[in-house]
């Protein structure tokens, strides 16, 4: 059993995909080619934004952002304590600290919260000047931001929605990478709309921040080729990729975002009632379901659950095993001393399942199964 089925998706988009990357290699446009800009269109349609930039991969999106903010040495910004390592290490790549925030256990997003809390608290030690929020869509999920939104307003900060696990998620029918200030998402294959290599994307309707990130992302470029007007980055989605998005962006279109919407439905219904905490969804809000994550009864020997499982030939993952202010990158540094106690217990107990849109339901009531036997030989 595939973890994500990769492999099974190609084969049953293969004529177009073969068809797409034809096209290309007769053109040799491989760089900047018509596709980019038709993908960054239709994502911007459906997204419901202005603007989409593409771009190398998601890291390099947020990255972007922040230089076009200008976020930087003495200002700091507010990250979810539970997520990747790129949310916050992209923040202090700026020059700028991450200080970290917990998370809500059932969402496991940014807990609007703390996140009041921790803003009060930034701002009377006065160190910092308290510039932005990144709210990450996790696992799928949306973040609250119909509360987070009305807290960065309140407070003058900026807000960057990391969608990079969000793509195809929505709050009432609003569509993920369609708020904050800016969005981003990501292209990885495994992610919801995933290309054959790296990929990323940033969402605006700022006129003027899309100009300026275009020409970030491309070494800083002017009006002319060879006429840089500021320090950029070299970060462009090629056309090859480009290719492989539309299709994949059809078939997320026409089918897979309902399917594994599905799936995660077989998962609840045969899970429920076992002792596992099942990932809850906020009414209102629909998920991509990036991945299915459990969390395990307090006594469970994960590993061995693990190890188990493995022998039955069905594979699971760990998102994630660390918290973000124990990453031994940012040891020393403020963040290091945040207090995020829901994110330390999720850490230790979450277990994320095989999970996309080629899963049949006698593969989930398969997992399912051998999951809950293999729970009964994990018990401490």
């Amino acid at each position: 059993m595939e973890f994500r089925d990769l492999k099974t998706q190609y084969q049953v988009l293969k004529p177009k995909i073969d068809a797409a990357l034809a096209e290309v290699c007769s053109s040799a446009d491989f760089i900047s080619g018509a596709q980019v800009g038709a993908l960054e269109r239709r994502l911007a349609e459906y997204v419901g934004v202005k603007h989409c930039i593409t771009c190398a991969n998601g890291t390099d999106a947020l990255s972007l952002v922040l230089m076009a903010w200008g976020i930087g040495p003495g200002d700091a910004v507010l990250v979810p304590d539970f997520t990747f390592f790129a949310s916050g290490e992209t923040v202090a790549s700026a020059g700028a600290t991450p200080l970290f925030v917990d998370v809500d256990p059932r969402t496991f997003n940014l807990d609007p919260a703390r996140l009041e809390e921790k803003i009060a608290e930034v701002r009377s030690r006065g160190k910092y000047r308290l510039r932005a929020v990144v709210a990450v869509d996790l696992f799928g999920q949306a973040a609250d931001y119909p509360k987070i939104e009305e807290i960065c307003k309140r407070h003058g900060l900026l807000l960057l929605e990391d969608g990079a696990q969000g793509f195809g998620g929505s709050i009432h029918g609003r569509r993920v990478c369609s708020f904050g200030d800016a969005a981003t998402t990501s292209f990885f294959p495994a992610k919801p709309l995933g290309c054959y290599g790296d990929g990323g994307a940033i969402f605006t309707n700022d006129d003027e921040c899309d100009a300026l990130l275009r020409s970030l992302a491309v070494h800083g470029k002017g009006s002319m080729k060879y006429d840089n007007i500021r320090l950029g980055v070299n970060s462009r989605l090629d056309t090859v990729q480009a290719a492989v998005l539309q299709v994949k962006l059809d078939a997320f279109c026409a089918y897979e975002l309902d399917a594994v919407q599905q799936t995660a439905a077989w998962y609840g219904e045969t899970l429920r009632g076992s002792g596992l905490k099942l990932p809850v969804v906020a009414q209102g809000f629909a998920s991509s379901w990036a991945q299915y994550t459990v969390q395990l009864p307090e006594k469970t020997d994960r590993a061995l659950l693990q190890e188990r499982l493995r022998q039955r030939e069905i594979p699971t993952m760990i998102y994630y095993p660390k918290p973000m202010h124990a990453q031994q990158a940012f040891a020393g540094q403020d963040g290091a001393a945040s207090d995020c106690p829901v994110t330390e217990a999720l850490c230790a107990a979450v277990l994320s399942l095989p999970l996309h849109p080629y899963m049949t339901k006698e593969m989930t009531q398969t997992v399912a199964q051998e999951l809950l036997a293999a729970l009964e030989e994990a018990a401490r």
